[in-house]
């Protein structure tokens, strides 16, 4: 296929990208919905951003296998469609009001977020060649990724606010998930029109074979597998810590600005949502530097200022406050403003993590990938551990163990990336 070729192939992925961030980024705001809605504890409320996470660890294999042995084309199609089935049910959660019929619709959805982006995530880097190119097309989808992330919180915080419920202490509010119904049936929608967009448009694809079983290549070593390779073993540990610290940071923020601090759910969204938006930015600037630097270097830069960050939050004074526009954010703890850059410099890591995870894999990549997307289900673990955390201990001391998360992200950029298994062939 010539080079002018792969141009509707990454539009199409780069659309199903700001899909996965959109149905995936929901379970942030949904997740205050519960806690009020049910009147249950933080832990329990992160319970439906779990179960949608969740959904990695028990689809990331078999994606996998579907990938090795279908191609692209046939995986995307397949995940979109569990994708309406997953929204759908979201959908009718909000209309029976039921808690359980919520959690299978976020587990469903889930389910399609790990296919789409087990077919994503190589196919870009299979474009691109590998290397600093493949790292700049992820770099690029990454940034359609996170704004679709800053959209979610404020339009549902916007839904929420409809009734005129403000979040006062000691009052219950009056929000329920039938809120977030509008933003259901347009997903649904557009995940009809990306189908469509899929069955005619023409999708690169490895050699592959229909006949072949490849459940031994997954799990049974004839000879080697994705698993003899150290650096990817390493990488999918650090892809699971780097996702829970994503949404970990979004989650405890959005929850603590509305009932803790007290403001609004329209303007908390506004605030969570920026950190979406500065990771659209950093992803922007990820895709231009993707082909001028190197990924170890990226991850190495951007984990040593997470971590200052994160020292600030843990250091600063809680009752000090930074006024931000008088009329429509009010006071803000300055913790929160340094919660919010974070987002600038996570942008980057889930390229880079992925391109030298797989780097130097060959006919392993599909698999690996499939695996490698399974331990995303960081990002329904590591919150559930830090709430439970910020129940006992408050939300400020809870972020000591996103400093033990980012540890290991540092020693990954500085020698766990490395390929020490070379003499396996790939080809």
């Amino acid at each position: 296929m010539s080079k002018k070729n792969y141009i509707p192939t990454v539009v199409v992925m780069y659309i199903l990208f700001f899909m996965i961030a959109f149905v995936t980024g929901l379970q942030n705001p949904l997740s205050v919905i519960v806690k009020v809605q049910y009147d249950v504890p933080m832990s329990i409320a992160f319970l439906g951003n779990f179960a949608n996470f969740f959904a990695y660890a028990f689809m990331g294999l078999p994606a996998g296998m579907m990938l090795k042995k279908y191609g692209y084309k046939f995986s995307s199609i397949a995940a979109v469609t569990v994708g309406i089935l997953g929204v759908g049910t979201l959908f009718i959660s909000g209309l029976y009001d039921h808690l359980w019929i919520y959690f299978v619709g976020a587990f469903v959805s889930g389910l399609s977020m790990c296919m789409l982006n087990t077919v994503v995530n190589p196919l870009l880097n299979f474009i691109g060649g590998g290397g600093n190119r493949g790292n700049q097309l992820l770099q690029w989808g990454g940034s359609l990724n996170s704004f679709a992330a800053s959209i979610v919180p404020f339009v549902v915080g916007m839904l929420m606010g409809r009734s005129g419920e403000t979040i006062i202490p000691g009052v219950r509010p009056n929000f329920h998930i039938s809120d977030v119904n509008p933003v259901f049936i347009v997903l649904i929608a557009i995940f009809a029109v990306a189908l469509l967009m899929i069955l005619f448009t023409n999708i690169p694809e490895y050699q592959h074979d229909p006949k072949k079983k490849v459940i031994n290549e997954l799990i049974v070593a004839d000879d080697h597998n994705c698993f003899h390779f150290r650096h990817f073993k390493l990488g999918a540990i650090a892809i699971f810590l780097y996702v829970g610290i994503e949404v970990s940071i979004a989650n405890v923020t959005n929850i603590y600005l509305i009932h803790e601090v007290g403001i609004s759910p329209a303007i908390a969204g506004s605030i969570v949502g920026f950190y979406w938006f500065l990771m659209f930015i950093g992803r922007l600037a990820g895709g231009y530097l993707g082909a001028r630097f190197s990924s170890k270097d990226m991850l190495s830069f951007s984990t040593v200022v997470v971590m200052a960050l994160i020292m600030m939050v843990i250091f600063t004074p809680e009752n000090l406050t930074l006024s931000v526009g008088r009329y429509s954010f009010g006071k803000i703890p300055v913790n929160v403003v340094f919660l919010v850059l974070t987002g600038l410099f996570t942008s980057v890591m889930w390229g880079t993590i992925y391109n030298m995870s797989v780097e130097g894999l060959g006919k392993y990549t599909p698999t690996a990938t499939g695996f490698f997307m399974m331990m995303v289900c960081g990002g329904g673990i590591i919150p559930i551990v830090q709430a439970v955390l910020a129940d006992h201990i408050g939300c400020r001391a809870s972020f000591w163990f996103v400093i033990l998360c980012l540890t290991f992200l540092l020693y990954y950029a500085s020698s766990g990336y490395k390929n020490v298994n070379k003499k396996i062939k790939v080809k």
